[in-house]
């Protein structure tokens, strides 16, 4: 039996372990179990301990919008791609009236903590350096990453929130159907198909190791061998424009001077001999779904433009 002295420190060292799990720490420094109905949840920066279900939820990037909305749940406040471009129309219809909180990777803590948190969601890659000032506001969890792992990041989110089951139910329908319209096309793997992205002051191809890769790979399409990569994108110059061409190129701009640059590039004698172009094969796309959604809304609104310009009716 303890003695009253003995009782009393090990009832205060287990409230203490208690308040410290209430926000993200580092996995050594964890309970060995958490409190009853409570889940542990183990992410890029450790893991976290949360209780019940979060109500009012901070999101800190497109994809962590994209997933939450997804899961039936609007976020009480999110965070802008840069502040010169409002939320893409398809997450700013769902969300609602929802607080901006900053912009990606400068969130505004004061306007954080004013909205009261129960979650808060992001990834390394965007926030590792305010990790430690968000979890001290409320339990935070965070993604390694962003674009390729988007179905990993919803599955984490749709950990933190206690909906795991429904977010897997949400992928499996995603792959069933980017197969069926992979099928729909005839042979996906004879098409390779190009992806071309106009950033402002830059030209990209983007790889398989992308948001948009994974899609087209989960549809079956092939890549130019100049897309093979598990990177995110290749810079190229206006000169090297030939090296965007496939059987198929889509192509998008990020923004009012982005697109500028685009409709040079488009409109010039250079762009007309790409195959794709004089095939009637290159078509404009929506950059707030091909490239900034990164989460399973968006991946499904690209599923309904391949299936537009791309399946056999």
């Amino acid at each position: 039996m303890l003695r009253p002295r003995r009782l009393l420190a090990a009832v205060t060292v287990a409230l203490a372990l208690g308040s410290a799990a209430a926000c993200g720490t580092p996995a050594s420094e964890q309970p060995a179990a958490p409190e009853s109905g409570a889940r542990v949840i183990t992410h890029a920066k450790g893991q976290t301990t949360i209780t019940g279900t979060p109500q009012r939820v901070v999101v800190l990037d497109t994809g962590e919008l994209d997933a939450v909305l997804a899961l039936g749940i609007k976020p009480v406040g999110t965070v802008l791609p840069d502040a010169n471009k409002n939320l893409q129309p398809y997450l700013a219809e769902k969300a609602g009236d929802i607080e901006i909180v900053g912009t990606i990777g400068s969130p505004n803590l004061e306007k954080i903590t004013a909205l009261q948190p129960d979650l808060i969601l992001s990834s390394k890659i965007r926030d590792d350096e305010n990790y430690e000032a968000l979890s001290k506001i409320a339990p935070t969890v965070f993604a390694e990453t962003v674009g390729k792992t988007w179905k990993e990041n919803f599955l984490l989110d749709a950990d933190a929130l206690g909906k795991k089951a429904e977010a897997q139910q949400i992928l499996d329908a995603y792959q069933q159907r980017a197969a069926e319209i992979g099928r729909q096309v005839g042979d996906p793997g004879a098409q390779r198909i190009s992806m071309l992205r106009f950033i402002p002051g830059d030209i990209r191809l983007y790889n398989k190791g992308s948001f948009i890769g994974t899609i087209l790979a989960d549809a079956g399409f092939s890549r130019p061998a100049n897309q093979e990569a598990d990177t995110t994108h290749t810079k190229i110059s206006r000169e090297q424009i030939a090296q965007a061409d496939g059987d198929q190129l889509f192509y998008a701009a990020y923004g009012d001077s982005a697109r500028e640059q685009m409709n040079d590039v488009v409109g010039s004698v250079q762009w007309t001999t790409l195959g794709a172009v004089r095939a009637g094969k290159a078509v404009e796309v929506s950059d707030d779904t091909w490239f900034l959604g990164l989460g399973p809304i968006a991946a499904n609104l690209v599923l309904d433009d391949l299936q537009k310009h791309l399946a056999q009716r």
